[in-house]
């Protein structure tokens, strides 16, 4: 019995005890922390390398601005899925890319991602017709919250609901900026088959003025 009440009274047998020896040895050897000097004694043990902890992938813009505390940003260690967010494109989308090569063989002739500075704000049409004021936007159903077709991420749902609610917001503001402005607004979504997206274009600009290439 009194060899067993000696043994748990052992400060080498207690945690307390053994998180002062890597403690000592973290400093004798230049170790930062204990807890960094805990994988360097078991790398020593088994001879293996500790396991590197993989940062999280984030773009350039996104990892500045939350250095300067604009937005909280939700870092994802998923390198898939973060290379899939930086693939995402402001202009020349694919549905984009499509109504353009359309509307350019039936003779149109537009300005991509033309900036105007309007009374109200600055907007960006997708593809503006200049003379006849004719300003389109092909919206993706993700980041424009489409009715059909949109959905809510059900991960980092703090993040993205006020994210895509705000790109609701700016573009209903754009809206309004370009009618003030004596513009034509076209939104389509990007699942608008493109048809359907050339008749609601041609029904806004009217006929073209040269006619298409032979």
């Amino acid at each position: 019995m009194d060899d067993t009440v000696a043994l748990r009274e052992s400060p080498a047998a207690s945690p307390v005890a053994r998180l002062s020896r890597v403690a000592k040895r973290a400093s004798q050897d230049g170790a930062d922390s204990v807890e960094s000097a805990v994988p360097k004694r078991a790398a020593r043990r088994t001879g293996k390398k500790p396991r590197a902890v993989a940062a999280p992938a984030v773009s350039r813009s996104a990892a500045e601005a939350a250095a300067k505390g604009k937005t909280t940003y939700p870092f994802t260690t998923d390198q898939g899925r973060a290379a899939n967010m930086r693939g995402n494109r402001r202009s020349d989308t694919k549905p984009e890319l499509a109504l353009r090569t359309a509307l350019h063989a039936m003779g149109y002739r537009y300005r991509k991602d033309l900036r105007l500075d309007l009374p109200l704000r600055r907007v960006r049409p997708d593809i503006a017709f200049t003379r006849r004021k004719v300003a389109v936007f092909v919206d993706g159903c993700f980041w424009h919250a489409c009715p059909e077709h949109g959905s809510k991420p059900k991960n980092n749902e703090w993040y993205w609901s006020p994210k895509l609610a705000k790109n609701v917001e700016r573009d209903r503001a754009a809206d309004a900026a370009l009618a003030q402005a004596g513009w034509t607004v076209v939104r389509l979504w990007e699942h608008v088959p493109l048809s359907d997206a050339v008749a609601l274009v041609i029904s806004a600009v009217g006929e073209p003025r040269r006619p298409p290439p032979s």
